[in-house]
C-alpha cells in the first residue's frame, strides 16, 4: 500500500515539474471554473445524470473567452461500468472585443463508458468517449480516453471528511490528419465535506496538435460538485471525477 502511495506522490511531482516545463514556453495563465450537479446511480436506482456550467478566461480570473453547457443520462451496468450519453453546447469569444459575440460555435453528442477499478486505497477511472461534433457547421469526429487516480490522504475511502489527489491525463484523436489532436493533464487536491458537496482546486494543462505545430496552456481549475442524495438510496463510494 505504502509503494502505491508513494507512486502516487511521486507521479503529482512529475507532473508538476513538467507544467513548469510548459509554462516557460505559454506566456499566459487561464482559468478554467467547473460547476457540476450529479444524479449517481445505485444498485436500486440505474439511471441518473448530471448537468454542468464551465467558464474560462485568457488569463487568471481576468479575460472571459469560453464557455461550455452540457448534460447527460447515465446507467449503471453495474457499480464499475456506467455508460452515458450526452450532449452540449460550447462557444469560444475574442476576449479583446466580447461584442462582436462568439468566434467559434461548437454543439456536441458522444456516447462514453466509464470503468471503475478500486485497489484499496487507490482509485482508478478509464473513461472512453465517441463525440459527434458540429464546429461552425463543419462536422466532426472525436475520440478521448481518460486516465484518472484518486489517492483519499486521511480515509481509505474518499467519503465525507476526505481530502484527496486527483490526477488524469486524457488524450484526443479524430479520423482525419492530424489524428492525434490535443492531450490534457491535471493534478488537484480536493476535498469531500460531506454526501453532496466537493470541490477541487488545482492545474490543467491542455496541449493542441497541428500539422505544423502543437500550442499549449497551463491554467487554474476550480471545481464544485454537487450531488443529488436520493431516498433510500444504496451508499457506495464515489469517485469525485470532473465530467468534462
Amino acid at each position: 500500500m505504502f509503494k502505491g502511495f508513494k507512486s502516487a506522490v511521486v507521479l503529482l511531482i512529475l507532473l508538476n515539474l513538467y507544467s513548469f516545463t510548459v509554462k516557460a514556453q505559454d506566456s499566459k495563465l487561464g482559468t478554467w471554473g467547473i460547476a457540476t450537479v450529479v444524479l449517481p446511480g445505485d444498485s436500486s436506482h440505474k439511471w441518473g445524470g448530471y448537468s454542468e456550467l464551465q467558464t474560462r478566461t485568457n488569463t487568471a480570473f481576468s479575460q472571459f473567452q469560453y464557455y461550455e453547457a452540457k448534460a447527460g443520462v447515465s446507467y449503471d451496468i453495474d457499480k464499475n461500468f456506467i455508460a452515458l450519453l450526452g450532449t452540449g453546447t460550447y462557444h469560444t469569444y475574442d476576449y479583446t472585443d466580447l461584442s462582436k459575440g462568439p468566434t467559434i460555435n461548437e454543439y456536441r453528442f458522444w456516447e462514453q463508458m466509464t470503468v471503475n477499478q478500486f485497489l484499496y486505497r487507490i482509485k482508478f477511472e478509464h473513461r472512453y468517449r465517441v463525440e459527434q461534433r458540429w464546429v461552425n457547421g463543419d462536422y466532426r469526429n472525436r475520440f478521448r480516453y481518460r486516465l484518472n487516480m484518486f489517492v483519499p490522504l486521511n480515509n481509505t475511502q474518499i467519503t465525507a471528511k476526505t481530502l484527496f489527489i486527483s490526477v488524469f491525463d486524457e488524450v484526443f484523436f479524430n479520423n482525419k490528419a492530424p489524428n492525434f489532436e490535443r492531450n490534457r493533464v491535471s493534478a488537484a487536491l480536493g476535498y469531500q465535506f460531506d454526501k453532496k458537496w466537493i470541490v477541487q482546486a488545482g492545474w490543467i494543462n491542455q496541449r493542441n496538435y497541428t500539422a505544423t505545430q502543437s500550442s499549449g496552456k497551463n491554467n487554474i481549475m476550480l471545481m464544485l460538485m454537487y450531488r443529488i442524495q436520493r431516498k433510500n438510496a444504496v451508499q457506495r463510494e464515489q469517485v469525485p471525477t470532473t465530467t468534462d
